[in-house]
């Protein structure tokens, strides 16, 4: 008899907030800590919230990337993955609400394995179709722009 996974599951993260900025989370058995850089208040011990969001693109676009490699036969080998975000800080500044506060995002996939452009190209049309959280920036109306390239040597 073949066990099905669940399709909906529970997500749970908590914090213990030290300050206005550090907060010291955990989830399953990880502990990580987001906060703010030294100019803006903070003691500078993690990501801001802002950058673990972009962060959180990148790492799921490495594993989901990978999936989808695997499940289409494409030898990528590892990647590298580069993210640049343009950000609108008027809302956290409190200057005005903005409905768009990530506009744009570059992000680079650079693959060192012998996968070919065509493969790649095939690769990224996957992913985009089964990223959540580049999915969750699309459709919150941030403009992605992907680029899936060989590693230069």
């Amino acid at each position: 008899m073949k066990i099905r996974p669940k399709t909906i599951v529970k997500l749970a993260v908590s914090a213990k907030c030290r300050s206005h900025s550090l907060a010291e989370l955990n989830t399953r058995d990880v502990s990580f800590v987001i906060d703010e850089p030294l100019e803006r208040g903070g003691t500078n011990l993690g990501p801001a919230p802002t950058e673990t969001v972009v962060a959180a693109l990148v790492g799921c676009t490495n594993t989901i990337g990978n999936k989808c490699a695997d499940s289409l036969g494409i030898d990528v080998g590892n990647f590298e993955i580069s993210a640049v975000c343009e950000f609108d800080r008027r809302g956290v500044t409190l200057m005005e609400e903005i409905d768009v506060p990530f506009t744009k995002i570059i992000l680079t996939v650079e693959a060192d394995g012998p996968a070919s452009d065509a493969d790649l190209q095939r690769l990224a049309a996957e992913v985009a179709k089964y990223c959540p959280v580049s999915k969750l920036f699309r459709q919150a109306g941030t403009q992605i722009e992907e680029i899936w390239k060989k590693k230069s040597a």
